[in-house]
């Protein structure tokens, strides 16, 4: 399918579409090799998590946030 096709599609099929297309990346997560960088940056940013300790929010209390401001 080239891209005039898919912007052809209505807004519901082509996030339909990326739905997919991200669920099939998700699963195949493995295929993905991160570069030392990035591995470098996700230890720096899970060290820093670890020494906050802050879980932050809750779901339902961000979720509620963001209902009020819509």
């Amino acid at each position: 399918m080239n891209m005039t096709a898919l912007r052809n599609l209505p807004v519901e099929q082509r996030l339909h579409l990326v739905e997919e297309l991200w669920d099939s990346i998700a699963a195949d997560q493995g295929a993905l090799k991160l570069t030392d960088a990035q591995r470098r940056e996700l230890d720096k940013r899970l060290d820093a998590y670890e020494a906050d300790r802050n879980p932050g929010r809750l779901l339902e209390d961000v979720l509620l946030d963001i209902r009020h401001r819509l």
